[in-house]
């Protein structure tokens, strides 16, 4: 992994460089994601742990891959692989990452003895499981050697495949690297609550055969003995320093190639990064250090003075099913150290946290049941905690801080609710759901952009009457959006189906199914497996204007706006639109997004317009889904005298790199040339706004039901810089906030406000910025144009039809009346809703879509 980051960092920050860098290594596969190692199980496929493969495809790099380096000769600069090839080098940068190390014990290579390593590993793993428990025609006994992080991981895998699993940890308890005593003990309950034994205090001494030559007994040092048909073992790491050791490198007392904080060995032609070197003595097991290693080295070898600090990074269990996490001294060890602790025995959670001993300063945290606090907390570690670390770890500790709007503000604009009434429904008259808000109220009951607000409130109010308040997506999922995101980013499911099995109950409903399309839309992109979220396997979870890509209008008709970044638009380009609108009778509307809007198509004609424009360049613009909507622009630099910096070219640019992006709400974005502010930046979810010296960047802006300025994150901001801090905040927002909820109410909610927000988004405080920007630049590299996808496959475009059985030919006489006699318009009640129609029926294939509600219409 840290050589995918080394090569992946240096094509980055040298894109022009006339360097030439061959990346060798053992196993056959690309390199790919081994800290995520466990999710192989969830689809028995290891593309699916797959790094970025593009950076192989620069011709600048070559990847030798299942050829293992024998030998480093250091007088020659030569490189020789087992197959007899050598390679030169004027610099070589060692990433051999650590070996699997199992402890002595008789039989231990038995057949039926894995380690947990590698894909290879396992791919054995799996293997030997189905094969062995068919031989024996009943479940497996199953053992994991060392109850670390991986070993939990590895016990949890074997569970899943109904092998009967017992581990084994030679400590007192589980974690003993990363918990406390108290943690520990927790984290034991919470294990066994899951059907996986835990035996502390002991280890294995030897094993025995069963009459069959395989895994058949094992024996403990307390001299009890288990029957066992599958032993994992995961006892601790060692660096992969031989190569270097032969070499004549220097070695660190415990291994691992010494390094400084520039990670160059003893050699100044060789680096050493990740696992196999020793900074300090001390050869990290995680891999935020090799990251930041990796990028040192590349920093240096393009001029630069960067350096290595060891950070404690904390140690978080994934991929088991329980939560734990935890950082800094967890054991108090430091001098005068106070720890503060809250358990709950019954609801298995445990917090602590370890303060100076004026219980001002963070010095660590253990958290074991429920890790809320571990990510708000770890970037405070050496820091003041700014409140009473009693309060913080109790229960209430976790509330939200009260952002309560003033009676008199109005929160729904379509029937002029003011939040005193919310209220006053809620306390006087009981109403304790946004569906009895709505009914007495009527807030949230036409556009329903106060929905959240109104959730937010009804949540408030609740809590102040001390009811128990649910932040369930919705009846049929028991955690939140942001919850559910990071479930199935781990999981890897890759339908609806898969994802309610595994988190959820019942089929769905109209809130739940176009959440869970957003999130398996937005991780299919950034993972790779891209999943079109209007196509065959998502666009039956969406609703209407998803789904037929358009905005139903009040009449039943469609609105067409094609994407115009920035406003810009050629005169070629005009006449086309002019032509569609006249050639189908469509009414033209500049829009507030700075693009030409068509209104009035009928549902069959849409793929007939939309055939136009694209082979006329234009592509969608997503005026109809959560996702960004436009990025709007003055004229800037171009045209305007006043302006200092080219904000034309970049909201084109940014419209450009942030299209499709699917998110909790509408996005829109807007660049002003200068102060005059003419495009209205302060007002968006994002806002930039040029300066002398570079851009001042704005977020959590827009004009909803509740409109916000934007808040200042960062200022004076060179064009890389900007685009690097609008990746971080849009995907954490994708990946953090609620269900419909906008960039105003996200921002403002979010613990320690701006000022908070500021430290993770620029100065990258949590360590996940790269991650971020990773997972935003494989958005755009998988994007493609929904309509033009469309219109190019003949099966979707045949599915606009306004009935099953309508002709595809269209009637050229049928036209909307605004009203006759007693005939009126048709309303949202006279229309079958998609969701509705979902509920109704039997669950189909998601791979399919059926035919559209609407269509289904007597």
């Amino acid at each position: 992994m840290t050589g995918h980051r080394f090569a992946a960092r240096l094509r980055a920050q040298d894109p022009d460089g006339s360097w030439r860098l061959t990346v060798i290594g053992e196993e056959p596969e690309q390199p790919y994601d081994r800290v995520h190692l466990s999710n192989w199980f969830t689809r028995h496929d290891a593309s699916m742990l797959a790094l970025d493969p593009s950076v192989w495809d620069d011709p600048r790099i070559t990847l030798v891959a299942g050829d293992k380096v024998e030998a480093v000769d250091r007088a020659a600069q030569t490189v020789t692989t087992a197959s007899g090839t050598v390679h030169r080098y004027d610099r070589l940068v060692l990433a051999t990452g650590s070996w699997a190390w199992a402890p002595r014990a008789e039989g231990k290579d038995l057949p039926g003895s894995f380690s947990y390593r590698t894909v290879e590993d396992v791919e054995r793993l799996a293997e030997w499981v189905a094969t062995r428990g068919a031989a024996l025609g009943r479940p497996l006994r199953g053992m994991v050697v060392g109850g670390g992080v991986l070993g939990l991981e590895a016990a949890a895998a074997l569970k899943n495949m109904d092998v009967d699993t017992t581990v084994v940890e030679f400590a007192d308890r589980l974690m003993s690297v990363q918990l406390d005593q108290g943690g520990g003990e927790m984290l034991r309950l919470l294990i066994e609550d899951l059907g996986i034994h835990a035996r502390t205090g002991v280890g294995a001494t030897r094993f025995t055969p069963a009459g069959d030559g395989a895994m058949g007994t094992a024996y403990l040092s307390d001299e009890t003995e288990l029957p066992v048909d599958v032993v994992v073992f995961s006892t601790g790491i060692r660096p992969r320093d031989r190569v270097a050791r032969e070499a004549g490198l220097a070695i660190g007392e415990r291994g691992g190639v010494i390094v400084g904080d520039t990670c160059q060995t003893s050699d100044p032609a060789i680096w050493a990064i990740g696992e196999c070197a020793s900074f300090n003595g001390v050869c990290a097991g995680l891999i935020a250090p090799g990251n930041d290693m990796a990028d040192v080295v590349v920093d240096r070898f393009l001029g630069g003075d960067r350096t290595h600090h060891r950070a404690d990074d904390g140690t978080k269990l994934k991929g088991v099913g329980v939560d734990a996490a935890a950082f800094g001294d967890v054991n108090a060890v430091s001098p005068d150290a106070l720890e503060v602790s809250f358990v709950d025995p019954v609801n298995r959670k445990y917090r602590k946290l370890v303060m100076s001993d004026d219980a001002k300063r963070l010095l660590g945290g253990v958290f074991v049941g429920d890790i809320e606090l571990y990510s708000q907390l770890r970037p405070l570690i050496g820091r003041e905690l700014g409140a009473d670390p009693s309060a913080v770890i109790a229960p209430e500790g976790t509330a939200m801080a009260d952002t309560a709007l003033p009676d008199d503000a109005v929160v729904c604009s379509c029937n002029n609710v003011d939040a005193g009434t919310i209220r006053n429904a809620v306390t006087e008259h009981e109403c304790h759901t946004v569906g009895a808000i709505k009914e007495c109220t009527k807030a949230g009951t036409v556009c329903g952009s106060c929905v959240p607000t109104l959730t937010k409130i009804l949540n408030q109010e609740l809590e102040k009457s001390g009811i128990t308040v649910s932040h369930a997506l919705c009846e049929h999922f028991a955690q939140s959006r942001a919850e559910l995101f990071k479930l199935v980013e781990e999981g890897g499911q890759e339908t609806f189906t898969e994802v309610v099995t595994a988190f959820g109950t019942g089929r769905g409903c109209a809130v739940c199914r176009p959440t869970v399309a957003s999130i398996l839309s937005t991780l299919g992109a950034i993972t790779g497996r891209r999943h079109n979220p209007v196509g065959r396997q998502l666009g039956s979870l969406q609703d209407t204007n998803d789904f037929v890509m358009a905005n139903i209008q009040r009449d039943g008709t469609y609105s067409v706006i094609p994407a115009m970044p920035a406003g810009e638009v050629t005169p070629e380009g005009l006449m086309v639109i002019a032509q569609v609108a006249q050639d189908y009778g469509l009414y033209v509307k500049l829009n507030g997004a700075q693009r030409v809007g068509l209104f009035g198509a009928r549902l069959e004609q849409l793929p007939e317009i939309w055939k136009r424009l694209v082979d006329a360049g234009f592509q969608s613009g997503h005026a109809y889904g959560k996702s960004l909507r436009m990025v709007k622009a003055c004229l800037g630099t171009n045209w305007c005298r006043f302006g200092v910096q080219d904000s034309t070219t970049m909201a084109v640019n940014l419209e450009k790199r942030y299209r499709g992006l699917r998110s909790p709400h509408k996005i829109k974005i807007s660049v002003s040339g200068c102060a005059r502010e003419c495009a209205e930046a302060q007002a968006k979810d994002v806002g930039v706004i040029a300066t002398n010296r570079g851009w001042n960047l704005y977020v959590g802006g827009n004009g909803g039901a509740q409109p916000a300025h934007g808040k200042l994150l960062a200022e004076d901001l060179d064009d890389a810089t900007l685009r690097r801090c609008i990746d971080r905040f849009l995907m954490l927002y994708v990946r953090e906030a609620d269900k419909l909820q906008r960039t105003a109410r996200w921002v403002e909610e979010y613990r320690g406000g701006i000022e908070e927000l500021r430290r993770v988004i620029v100065d990258d405080t949590l360590g996940i910025g790269e991650q971020l920007e990773e997972s935003m630049q494989r958005h755009v590299d998988s994007y493609v144009d929904e309509w033009a996808e469309a219109v190019n496959d003949p099966e979707r475009a045949a599915k606009f039809v306004s009935f099953v059985n309508a002709p595809r030919e269209t009637d050229d006489e049928l036209r909307y009346v605004p009203e006759r006699g007693q005939a009126r318009p048709a309303t949202a009640e006279d229309f079958v809703t998609y969701g509705s129609l979902l509920e109704a029926r039997e669950h189909g294939d998601e791979h399919e879509d059926p035919v559209p509600a609407f269509a289904q219409q007597p």
